[in-house]
């Protein structure tokens, strides 16, 4: 496990009576693609801007290269930002903008030509830095703020929805490009989106966050396979979720009585009796005319949504709960109206809690 660059201990922020970062503690390892990922509120913007220093913690302590900087200002850390909105400077040029740090740092002159021109040639804005911002695209100023936030050569970058702002085709492109630049680069990254697609396109690392708190962490396929909690199973991508009740337990799979029927899925740290939800992903449901040994859930084709790269079926189980299918290509035997059954391989089902997590930490690795 490489060494921790950055790391917040028991970090707690209220605002007057509202508590939006709930004793948070997590270490962000030196040269990882970071993100914290939640809906809008929940608390991964002021964790960010704590670690920038634009925003005090409550309670806890926040290091950096092991050092403390609760009492640094922002330009005594060893950490840079970049904002949604570029924040650049209008009235000046590319160059300039990029400037602008070693500038008031007072680095001669000769050094700052040097590095404004590497910058540039890294995020392939050489021809552009007698331009002002007003002639740049989206895109554009988006590599000029990332150019200008790097010149200093930073050890953690941090970036805040850098990508809102952009249409979804360049905003794509612009993933690719982060992700690739991180990687040439070696320094951390902190990254702070609702997107969960861009969550899973970039980082090494996710921190799924709700109301203050974080849910789960683990690397984006960990995640996806083995969401911890039912908030976290439907955030990141789509899932179907049954809920349900173990009956037993046969060589670490779980047998699960639900509404729509008997059905299996693996997890740990469940018994006969226990509460709980089965996800399920609509990329991993099977669908047969008969029933199928082992167990299958009786299901009526409800329609089909063409997506380009994929086809999603809707089915509706016996007890009326709908759930999705996905496939890459159509299958020409279903037809709306159809009665099939729905089945899946145990492990391809996960059990999860049917709550938010609050309060605890979940490694992807629990379930």
């Amino acid at each position: 496990m490489a060494a921790s660059i950055v790391s917040l201990r028991n970090v707690e922020k209220w605002y007057g009576n509202n508590h939006v970062v709930k004793d948070m503690n997590l270490e962000i390892e030196e040269g990882e693609f970071l993100t914290l990922l939640g809906p809008s509120g929940c608390g991964k913007t002021t964790t960010l801007r704590m670690i920038a220093g634009f925003e005090d913690a409550t309670e806890g302590s926040i290091e950096v290269q092991g050092v403390r900087v609760e009492e640094k200002e922002p330009f005594q850390r060893d950490v840079n930002t970049v904002f949604q909105n570029y924040s650049l400077f209008p009235h000046m040029t590319v160059y300039d903008n990029v400037a602008y740090g070693p500038t008031i740092r007072k680095v001669p002159k000769d050094e700052i030509r040097r590095r404004v021109t590497e910058m540039l040639e890294l995020v392939q804005m050489a021809d552009y830095e007698k331009r002002k911002p007003e002639a740049l695209s989206g895109g554009q100023k988006q590599r000029i703020a990332i150019a200008r936030a790097l010149i200093n050569n930073p050890r953690v970058l941090l970036l805040d929805e850098p990508l809102g702002a952009l249409d979804l085709k360049l905003r794509k492109q612009m993933q690719i490009e982060l992700k690739r630049l991180q990687k040439k680069l070696g320094i951390t990254f902190v990254y702070v989106t609702h997107d969960q697609e861009e969550a899973m396109t970039m980082s090494d690392r996710i921190v799924v966050m709700r109301d203050g708190v974080i849910l789960q962490m683990g690397a984006p396929m960990e995640i996806y396979e083995r969401p911890a909690t039912r908030f976290v199973a439907d955030f990141i991508g789509e899932s179907n979720v049954l809920e349900g009740r173990v009956t037993g337990v046969e060589e670490g799979v779980l047998l699960v009585e639900t509404p729509a029927g008997g059905v299996r899925c693996r997890g740990r740290g469940f018994g006969v009796g226990d509460a709980l939800c089965v996800a399920i992903r609509p990329e991993y449901l099977r669908v047969s005319r008969e029933p199928v040994a082992g167990f299958s859930l009786p299901a009526t084709v409800k329609d089909f949504i063409y997506m380009g790269a994929l086809i999603k079926t809707s089915l509706d189980l016996k007890n009326g709960q709908e759930v999705k299918l996905s496939r890459l290509e159509a299958d020409p035997a279903l037809r709306e109206g159809d009665a099939v059954h729905i089945w899946w391989e145990d492990e391809k089902a996960v059990a999860i809690h049917d709550d938010s997590g609050e309060g605890a930490v979940r490694e992807a690795a629990v379930c």
